[in-house]
């Protein structure tokens, strides 16, 4: 489990740091910001299902889908409570925000996929 979390902080922070040497700064913050919440929530899933996994394999469907239902509420309360409390500047936030979390759940797929297809080591 600790690999697959290892390497999505670590792309993360990747991308956060080639975002502050490529449009300098001033952007950290934004950017942090929009990568923060899909790190977050991607990394809690993974835990949940690995955990649902290794319990009963069966399960997973019930895991995925009760944390699609949480994770549109996180989402929702996330972005308005950055946008209001933090207000980033739009670009960097939605565009970390958007590539992130496309990124990650992309990543989770494959994951995903490996865990229930080959056994991916847990």
């Amino acid at each position: 489990m600790a690999g697959p979390i290892a390497g999505m902080i670590v792309a993360a922070l990747g991308v956060w740091g080639a975002a502050v040497v490529a449009f300098g700064p001033g952007v950290g913050w934004d950017v942090a910001l929009g990568l923060a919440g899909p790190v977050v929530a991607v990394v809690a899933s993974w835990v949940a299902i690995v955990r649902a996994h290794r319990q009963d394999p069966a399960s997973v469907t019930g895991v995925l889908l009760r944390g699609f239902a949480g994770k549109m509420v996180f989402f929702g309360a996330y972005v308005v409570g950055v946008w209001l409390l933090a207000e980033p500047e739009p670009t960097a936030f939605i565009a970390s925000f958007t590539g992130s979390f496309l990124g990650l759940y992309l990543a989770e797929a494959v994951l995903l996929q490996r865990l229930g297809g080959t056994g991916l080591r847990t």
